[in-house]
């Protein structure tokens, strides 16, 4: 049986390490493209330069030396798309939107749990049924309303994405708050806690690991979407990284392919730090608010 299991052990480690390297591949090669002059990523994209066989080791070399630019692609890239203003709105509006969604999602899964009533049960199912609702289906309306509402700014655009996180987030929170046990809360409110005190000092700490998992997988969707903040946002005077990135595209098809690849490479840089930064706590999260719910 345990030759049996170690066999099985290495077929999944050959299965997964060839997955991983499928996933990282992509990422390598917008690296590499990112140094090189667009005549070579036209050419050889998925390559240092042209074949040393066909053509000579020295011209190979001499090739990769004329292909490869160093931070040319960066500094010019920054330049045309004034990165460092759409990294702000970017910036502000993630940290924001998430702060706000852990926050608001956070007390309505407290108060949907601990209160029980038809108007909770139907809030939970609200939230339930947001979870499963096509984007393609209220985008128009979305933009509507929020030209209606004056929303098309970074702090407007926060509602919005609080409107669209909070299903999941809710579910995730609920399910953790029916494992905390209700006596705790009790204790508190026995020693003189209000019900905002209870929350704060009590039940949101207990929610961290949860807090933690909604926080990055809020922070990388809101980092990288590229959809809502066009269709909201006033994109002449606010411009996110993605929105940014897509003024790289000229007249008649053509596009800056080294601007871009540098564009893609610092985009994606502060979302991978932030998210090996914390991954440990997303199974933890997960595993809590499922199997202890």
């Amino acid at each position: 049986m345990s030759v049996r299991k170690a066999k099985h052990g290495w077929i999944l480690t050959l299965i997964f390490t060839i997955l991983s390297v499928i996933y990282v591949l992509p990422i390598l090669i917008v690296i590499m493209n990112s140094f090189k002059l667009k005549a070579y990523i036209n050419r050889y994209p998925f390559q240092l330069g042209a074949n040393p066989i066909s053509q000579g080791w020295d011209r190979f070399v001499a090739g990769l030396q004329r292909s490869f630019v160093g931070l040319d692609n960066y500094v010019e890239g920054i330049k045309k798309i004034d990165f460092f203003r759409a990294f702000g709105y970017s910036l502000f509006i993630t940290i924001c939107s998430v702060a706000v969604i852990i926050l608001c999602t956070s007390m309505c899964a407290w108060y949907i749990t601990r209160v029980n009533s038809k108007f909770t049960k139907g809030l939970y199912l609200l939230c339930l049924f947001s979870m499963i609702v096509p984007f393609q289906m209220v985008m128009f309306t979305l933009s509507k309303l929020a030209n209606m509402l004056h929303l098309g700014n970074p702090v407007g655009i926060i509602l919005v994405y609080l409107g669209f996180g909070a299903g999941l987030a809710v579910f995730m929170f609920c399910g953790f708050v029916r494992s905390i046990p209700i006596e705790i809360e009790e204790a508190a409110m026995i020693d003189g806690c209000n019900p905002l005190q209870t929350f704060f000092q009590v039940v949101l700490p207990i929610l961290k690991p949860t807090a933690i998992t909604v926080a990055i997988l809020q922070a990388m969707w809101i980092w990288n979407d590229y959809l809502l903040p066009y269709l909201v946002l006033d994109i002449k005077k606010y411009k996110t990284i993605p929105i940014a990135i897509q003024y790289l595209k000229g007249g008649y098809g053509s596009i800056d392919w080294g601007a871009m690849m540098a564009m893609l490479v610092l985009a994606i840089i502060p979302i991978i730090i932030f998210y090996s930064a914390c991954q440990k706590y997303i199974i933890e999260g997960v595993v809590a608010g499922a199997v202890k719910g």
